[in-house]
Parts: structure tokens; C-alpha cells; sequence
């Protein structure tokens, strides 16, 4: 997996869920607590989110083939959007499904083993805030100067590093919820806190897997280069001597790591076949050395017309490539 794919943002993950979920299930058995029995399951359902995204990043890093020709590298959408699904299916609607449970069926906590949950959710909280502090510092590595995190959730053509993020801060927020819910039943003697805690965890992970899913659909149905990088392909276009006018351009991510740029572009009309093949070359060059994830480059060379439509053809480019 790519640096962009948050490669070790995720085994720091991994391995934060897999011991938290074992302390949550050892303090379940032991205290009855509903809130522990949802974020044990919560922090099962991460570890295998995580295994999830690993897969997809290795999936992705298959060749091209006949029947693949630009590749695999949208297997990281598919599996980001499987891990918002399992995010909602499992972790919140257990937790929901659990704290509805408790408030029907209430029952305090084992007297003997009160203080268990209490000492595993201050460990938990401690682990996944050093989680979400990998997430933060491999995510400012690709994430633009003055961005903000909701904006670069929101367009991050990497699934994995929005993902872990959510997934750690909902931890955190799950944590912290069910330390209120555990807690305050503790003083009180009344498991309800400790119901609604685990009712609070459920919604949680659900308005989180909604987001995940929202935002993962986005690259699966195909998005095209951000502001700045269109931008910056246009310049590079514009800028040499070659072309007269760019007539229209399309962009489309083959994957978080490789980028289609399609576009015609109006040459002047006294160039050779092979002086507008060394234009194209030359064009090209420039597109890649600004924006370096466009490796898919097909450019259609046409004399510019006054009067042409600048709307996209519906007809099939003749491309030439070179990658």
C-alpha cells in the first residue's frame, strides 16, 4: 500500500482494536456491563475493518489486464464502502440493538467487578488516542496546506486515512460515552445510565458509517481532479506554444493513486503529423511533472474553429498515450 493509503495508520489501528476488544469482552464477562459488551464489539468490528482495507490496498497493486485494462486500483473504494457497511451493521446496530435490550431488561453491574470497566475505558482511551495520533500525523503528510479535516475527509481520493480517522475519533467519542454511562451507574446504582450509554455508542457508529458510506459512494460512482490539480493541469496545457486553445478537458481517478486526464486540444493548422506527435509529448511532460498522479494521459489534437461547440463530444475520442 501506497504512503497515501495510510498503511501504518492502520496497523497502529489494528493492533489497538484487537487488544482492546479482548480487555472490553474480559471486562463484559465479568461486570455485566451493557456499554463494555457494545465497544468490545465496536473495537471487533474495527480490527476487522482495518484487515479489510489491507486487503483492498493489496488487491489494488495488481497489474493491468485485457479484462482490467486501467487496473485495480478502485478495489480500495470497494472495500472502504464494505467497511461503512460493517461499521453499520455490526458495531451500531448491536449496540442499538443492545442498549434497547438493557432498557427493557435492566440489571446492574457485578458488584465485585465494578471497577474493571472503569480501568479498561481509561486503557482503551489512552491506546486509541495514540491510534488516531498515527492517523493524524500519516494524514497530514497528503493532506493540502491550510485544508481543513473536515475538508480533507470529505476529498480525499485515498480511502483508508478518512476512514481510520472516523473510525478513531468515534472510538474516542464511544469511549468516552461509555465511561459516562458506566460511571454514572456506578454512583447512582441505576443501570439505565449504563443502557443509554451503550444506546449513544449505536448512533454514533451509525451517523459515522452514513458519512463513511456517503463519501466512499462518491469515489466508486468516479470523481474527478480536485480545484488545485485541475487547475494546474490546465496551466501546464496552456502554457507551452503548442496549443492554440484547450477545447475541453475530462479527469477521472483510476484509483487513489492514478489519475485519467482526457482532452482535446486545438494545435495550429500548419503542423505536421509529426511535429503535433512531438507537441503531445512535449504536453504531456508537463502535465505529468505538475501533477505527478496523472500517469493516464490521452490527448486528442484538432484545429480550433470559432464557431466549435465547446461541449464534450459524444463521439469516441481518437487518443494517442504515452505513459
Amino acid at each position: 500500500m501506497s504512503a497515501s493509503g495510510g498503511g501504518r495508520a492502520i496497523l497502529a489501528a489494528f493492533l489497538a482494536n484487537m487488544g482492546i476488544a479482548l480487555a472490553k469482552f474480559i471486562a463484559w464477562a465479568l461486570s455485566g456491563s451493557a456499554s463494555m459488551l457494545a465497544e468490545a464489539i465496536h473495537s471487533l468490528a474495527d480490527s476487522g475493518n482495518q484487515l479489510l482495507l489491507m486487503l483492498g490496498g493489496r488487491k489494488a497493486r495488481r497489474e493491468a489486464d485485457r479484462e482490467h485494462p486501467f487496473g485495480y486500483g478502485r478495489e480500495r473504494y470497494v472495500y472502504a464502502f464494505v467497511v461503512s457497511i460493517i461499521l453499520f451493521s455490526v458495531g451500531g446496530l448491536f449496540a442499538i440493538y443492545e442498549g434497547v435490550d438493557k432498557l427493557a431488561h435492566p440489571h446492574g453491574l457485578d458488584p465485585t467487578w465494578w471497577w474493571l470497566p472503569l480501568v479498561v475505558l481509561v486503557i482503551a482511551i489512552g491506546l486509541e488516542s495514540f491510534s488516531l495520533r498515527t492517523a493524524v500525523r500519516e494524514s497530514n503528510h497528503v493532506r493540502e496546506k491550510g485544508q481543513s479535516w473536515i475538508g480533507f475527509i470529505r476529498h480525499a481520493k485515498a480511502p483508508e486515512l478518512p476512514v481510520v480517522l472516523l473510525e478513531d475519533i468515534g472510538a474516542l467519542v464511544g469511549l468516552v460515552f461509555a465511561l459516562l454511562g458506566v460511571g454514572l451507574t456506578v454512583v447512582t446504582g441505576n443501570p439505565l445510565f449504563d443502557a443509554l450509554g451503550t444506546l449513544m455508542i449505536g448512533a454514533l457508529l451509525v451517523l459515522i458509517a452514513i458519512v463513511l458510506g456517503i463519501e466512499t459512494k462518491s469515489l466508486l460512482v468516479g470523481e474527478g481532479a480536485n480545484e488545485g490539480d485541475h487547475d494546474r493541469i490546465v496551466t501546464a496545457i496552456e502554457s507551452g506554444n503548442e496549443v492554440e486553445k484547450l477545447i475541453h478537458i475530462k479527469t477521472l481517478y483510476l484509483g487513489p493513486d492514478e489519475l485519467l486526464v482526457a482532452a482535446k486540444i486545438a494545435l495550429t493548422s500548419d503542423r505536421t503529423i509529426r511535429d503535433a506527435a512531438a507537441d503531445i509529448d512535449a504536453i504531456e511532460a508537463r502535465i505529468r511533472a505538475a501533477v505527478p498522479v496523472a500517469r493516464a494521459i490521452y490527448l486528442e489534437p484538432d484545429v480550433y474553429r470559432p464557431s466549435q461547440d465547446p461541449a464534450p463530444p459524444t463521439d469516441t475520442f481518437v487518443l494517442r498515450s504515452e505513459d
